[in-house]
């Protein structure tokens, strides 16, 4: 039995997995810079497989992109648990510069950009005001409580509890709460092409 020499045995090559991990999670070179503490010169550098890694920038890499060493790697990804519990605390959320409107990012990271769901919640006289998305994306609301107005594609409709509207997004679009005294809650997907 042969054992390989020490000069035969390469380094792993992260290159390609970080390119990969960083572009599915929708991050620049600098955002990564940012969020792992290693400079954007030294990132482009293991990118394109011109720098090797020490163990203490994978272990930054790997936090900043919330993966395992072993996957950044190129190890086998740990099997997913059965179930994937989500502390509420943990979900993270956004609101309208008037703070009329919140989302609860609902779905997972990986799949923004694909597939996102949100719980809306707009406080009275609120709306949500939405800039075009990519041509043929489209939106999923139903109203867990309240009444919502949903104006897209030149045409709208007002929404009552227990409804649901489904619309193109590839124009302006807007999600109301025309009442003057009652929040309104909703169930919002976003399917993009």
């Amino acid at each position: 039995m042969s054992v390989p020499s020490l000069d035969s045995l390469e380094p792993p090559k992260v290159g390609a997995t970080l390119q990969a991990l960083r572009q599915t999670q929708g991050l620049s070179l600098d955002e990564l810079s940012r969020r792992a503490g290693v400079s954007k010169s030294m990132l482009s550098q293991i990118e394109r497989n011109q720098a090797n890694p020490t163990v203490a920038v994978v272990w930054r890499l790997a936090n900043a992109l919330r993966v395992e060493m072993s996957e950044l790697l190129g190890g086998e990804r740990p099997a997913a648990p059965a179930i994937e519990r989500v502390a509420a605390h943990s979900i993270p959320s956004m609101s309208s510069p008037d703070g009329l409107c919140q989302l609860r990012i609902l779905g997972p990271i990986d799949l923004a950009g694909q597939f996102e769901w949100y719980q809306l919640t707009i406080e009275p006289g609120g709306a949500l005001e939405s800039a075009a998305h990519e041509p043929g994306s489209r939106e999923h609301l139903s109203i867990l409580s309240g009444s919502l107005e949903i104006s897209a594609g030149g045409s709208s409709q007002n929404l009552l509890c227990g409804e649901t509207a489904r619309y193109a997004v590839d124009g302006p679009h807007s999600i109301r709460n025309k009442s003057a005294s009652e929040a309104a809650e909703a169930l919002l997907v976003v399917l993009h092409p």
